[in-house]
């Protein structure tokens, strides 16, 4: 009876008591299996957090030291405890959240509001010493250096690095923070480094053809004096002609006597007639890259001709797209016999089933003006990407149909979710067959496809690769080689951004929050419908 007693103690109505785990409270649960995932990954968070914190550490930033300290004491609390049983399934979803949408929002936004672009990259201490490296002039005293051309990661587009051997034979790395010891080179007897863990050897060819960058690219080696090269296998240290004086705050051609005082609003050193040095450092402009979009004519021009392109774009796509797969899928969808019908839907979705990445170039090869095999074809003799409105138009039929398969397929299940009855009813009561796709088929087809609508527009929007592996925004006017006539304008920002004419980071990621801004309004907008259509068909 007192063990009767003891297992319904408790229990609300006199039902049994929930038997206790053996063990008591701090017993396991689960699977050896599960027990195993979860140690796994435990210690995947510990491996990564170490790794993260150690870089943090080094370079002083305790914030970041912090968050990495606090997200990993979360993670093994929501993990090890038996409580916390929801935040287990929210944990990862919301740390991939604030890592891949958050933060990069957030630091896009910030990135909007300097000057960050090339000769704006770092502070101002490092524009000073990237001044006085840059005019170093060989003296009598200079110490010559053996040169090995460098660069992290790739050969021919990576950051230069100027690995160093003095005469006394020790090796050394230098870059535009300056001059540190090389350890684990493999040196010849000549003096030139042969390999070096973290960097790879520019090998003649490429050295030659980033000779012009080579012969700018100065180490700070302090106090103003700095090391450049000489060909592409000797360097030497050389006294600066441009010296920094913090007293007046400016820099001073020893040669010419003129004088450079620093604007801290531009972040350059200014001469008294407007003329400033190429080396600066970032600044905030708060929103100075917005106004541009308005207060330059020339940038006001160029927006908004790509904008009005980028809107008819993804717009026309997102409608052609769904008149296509829509017509395909009605077709498909008759009850009357038709033969070959799964080879059919087969063959319409075969676009989709092919790697888009090859079939912008693939098309890009077919619309050759030349040797093209649409020109061929049609017996044109047409310059598809000569012209604005035949690229814009070559552009359209690439992204359509790579598009279109896949709007038959989402109106293809939405039209077997539709019962018949309801289109033999209205058939019954007198409607033909447009005014039962118009008044029933249709509305209650766009309850299920509105948001896929939605998300259509919102990703032809920022079609990169249909833009850029077509027609790379080309072709461009002559007056203006930064905005093409097929241009999106992520392939714009893309272009100002990592362009051959220069980096313009500050502005671009002003385009940048522009264009989420646009994306982010009109989804809204469209949601908020597609959610009425919902609403009228309860």
């Amino acid at each position: 009876m007192a063990a009767d007693r003891s297992d319904s103690a408790g229990a609300p109505g006199g039902a049994p008591a929930r038997p206790r785990l053996p063990g008591g409270s701090l017993a396991p649960r689960g699977s050896a299996t599960g027990q195993l995932a979860k140690i796994a990954v435990l210690g995947l968070a510990a491996a990564i957090a170490l790794w993260a914190v150690f870089p943090l550490y080094a370079a002083r930033q305790w914030t970041g030291v912090a968050a990495v300290v606090a997200v990993t004491a979360l993670i093994f609390y929501v993990y090890l405890s038996k409580r916390a049983v929801p935040a287990k399934y929210l944990v990862p979803g919301t740390l991939f959240l604030i890592a891949f949408q958050i933060i990069p929002v957030l630091y896009t936004i910030s990135t909007s509001m300097t000057n960050y672009s090339d000769g704006h990259r770092g502070t101002k201490e490092q524009a000073i010493d990237q001044i006085e490296a840059s005019s170093v002039e060989r003296t009598p005293d200079s110490t010559p250096y053996t040169l090995t051309v460098a660069a992290r990661g790739s050969s021919s587009e990576g950051e230069l690095v100027f690995l160093l051997t003095d005469p006394d034979g020790d090796a050394y790395a230098g870059d535009t923070d300056g001059l540190q010891p090389l350890t684990g080179a493999s040196v010849d007897p000549s003096g030139k480094v042969a390999d070096a863990p973290g960097y790879t050897v520019v090998p003649p060819s490429e050295a030659n053809a980033r000779s012009e960058e080579i012969t700018e690219f100065a180490v700070p080696t302090g106090s103003g004096t700095g090391i450049r090269s000489s060909g592409f296998s000797s360097a030497f240290e050389g006294r600066s002609r441009l010296a920094y004086d913090a007293g007046c705050d400016c820099v001073t051609d020893a040669e010419s006597g003129r004088v450079y005082t620093a604007d801290d609003e531009r972040g350059a050193f200014v001469a008294e007639d407007g003329d400033r040095l190429p080396q600066g450092w970032q600044v905030d402009v708060g929103m100075a890259n917005f106004a541009r979009f308005v207060g330059d004519p020339e940038t006001r021009s160029s927006f908004l001709s790509i904008l009005t392109w980028n809107v008819a774009f993804a717009a026309g796509t997102t409608a052609m797209v769904f008149v296509l797969g829509l017509g395909v899928a009605l077709t498909l969808h008759t009850r009357e016999p038709l033969a070959g019908r799964t080879a059919y839907r087969l063959l319409v979705v075969l676009p989709y089933a092919m790697p888009s990445f090859a079939m912008f170039l693939l098309w890009k090869s077919m619309f050759n003006a030349d040797f093209g095999l649409v020109n061929r074809l049609l017996g044109l003799d047409l310059d598809w990407f000569g012209h604005p409105w035949s690229a814009r138009a070559a552009v359209l039929i690439v992204n359509i149909w790579l598009g279109f398969p896949y709007m038959f397929l989402v109106a293809t299940g939405a039209l077997q979710s539709i019962p018949r009855e309801l289109v033999q009813a209205a058939r019954i009561d007198g409607a033909g067959a447009w005014q039962a796709l118009r008044r029933v088929t249709l509305p209650l087809l766009m309850v299920s496809m509105a948001p896929i609508l939605v998300a259509t527009f919102a990703f032809n929007f920022n079609n990169f690769n249909a833009v850029w592996l077509t027609t790379e925004g080309g072709p461009f006017p002559t007056d203006s080689p930064l905005a093409g006539a097929t241009d999106l304008l992520i392939t714009y920002t893309y272009r100002l951004a990592f362009g051959v004419s220069g980096a313009q980071y500050g502005y671009a990621a002003a385009l940048s929050v522009f264009i989420f801004l646009i994306v982010t309004v009109m989804s809204v907008v469209s949601l908020r419908r597609s959610a009425s259509l919902e609403e009228i068909h309860r």
